[in-house]
């Protein structure tokens, strides 16, 4: 496996620094969620929380992934559908600016925006209102887009399109890909159960899920177990389980790895993107399943100590040198 190629909701993120978590109340947000709102209900939002400080970014889960693989050296393209405005440019010209390979189609309506509402803690819980991404059909995704890549990767966001996640799966396999799917988030796994893991069973072979995710996905509330009840549905199983790391299963093989303490925890939004970023690049380097973990560790720690995900050069380099020393075998959790 050496070139990815993702396909997710095509984003920009507003990114807001809550005070208190009223805001969450009155709109009926669950805390940690990602709710699909229309773009009334995300502009109130927005007004309520005015003159309270933020940033925008580029974003969308997969997106997040991606570019993070191409800082960390990978071949990656990225799929996806924006609005035939200044924000759709923004978003194409920032993904060449970064070696991703655009294949970014454009829609009739706006580019879609998430607006992520960061509590005191770190927490993110997220109003997205998808506009032009919605508009990505199956039909887009046509066999010579896989050219030269060797692995599809899928945000779990895309489930709100039964058809197109499906399709793009199925065209992907045909093409001789493999397929690696984060499971998003934990409403949206238990709206769309019974589906996923069908879909997982029959067409994946990597999962990424968190603790809250994977328990409602295969019911089980202990993550060992429930990483074992992933393992059975597809070759490779990662359990993000917070401050105590990840579990990773691959065949008989399991593994416990630990994270890498933050300076501090400012903003947890794109820790689990970041996280399979580091993963999915230690595997095109063909390391072992320690060393991926410990760079999907590395690479998240990181994320969460600043605003959004993006961070500056020294950040990256800090990366890069422990990235190095994971290849040496140098530094394992």
């Amino acid at each position: 496996m050496k070139r990815v190629i993702g396909i997710g909701n095509a984003l920009t993120d507003m990114l807001v620094n809550l005070k208190t978590d009223s805001v969450l109340g009155r709109f009926k947000l669950p805390k940690g969620s990602m709710s699909l709102v229309d773009t009334y209900l995300q502009t109130e939002i927005s007004k309520s929380v005015a003159g309270l400080p933020y940033s925008l970014s580029l974003g969308g889960s997969a997106g997040n992934t991606i570019r993070a693989m191409a800082r960390l050296g990978c071949k990656v393209g990225f799929i996806g559908k924006v609005g035939q405005d200044t924000t759709g440019d923004f978003f194409e010209q920032a993904l060449e600016n970064l070696g991703v390979e655009p294949i970014v189609f454009r829609g009739l309506e706006r580019s879609g925006k998430c607006v992520s509402l960061i509590s005191a803690d770190g927490e993110r819980t997220m109003v997205t209102h998808l506009g032009a991404a919605l508009e990505l059909t199956a039909e887009e995704i046509v066999p010579t887009i896989f050219d030269g890549y060797d692995c599809l990767y899928v945000e779990g966001y895309l489930v709100q399109d039964h058809k197109l996640i499906e399709g793009a799966i199925r065209t992907a396999k045909q093409c001789g890909l493999k397929v690696a799917i984060d499971l998003a988030s934990f409403n949206i796994v238990q709206e769309n159960r019974e589906f996923l893991r069908r879909l997982v069973s029959e067409q994946v072979d990597i999962v990424f899920a968190n603790e809250d995710e994977a328990r409602v996905f295969t019911e089980e509330t202990e993550p060992l177990n429930a990483l074992q009840a992933i393992s059975q549905m597809c070759s490779l199983a990662v359990v993000k389980i917070g401050t105590k790391g990840a579990l990773i299963k691959q065949g008989d093989e399991v593994v416990h790895v630990g994270i890498m303490a933050a300076a501090k925890r400012v903003d947890t939004t794109g820790a689990g993107d970041f996280y399979a970023a580091g993963f999915l690049a230690g595997l095109c380097d063909g390391l072992s399943l320690r060393q991926c973990g410990t760079i999907g560790a590395i690479t998240a720690g990181k994320v969460i100590e600043v605003v959004g995900t993006t961070f500056g050069e020294e950040a990256w380099e800090e990366i890069f040198r422990l990235v190095r020393k994971v290849k040496n075998e140098k530094y394992l959790f």
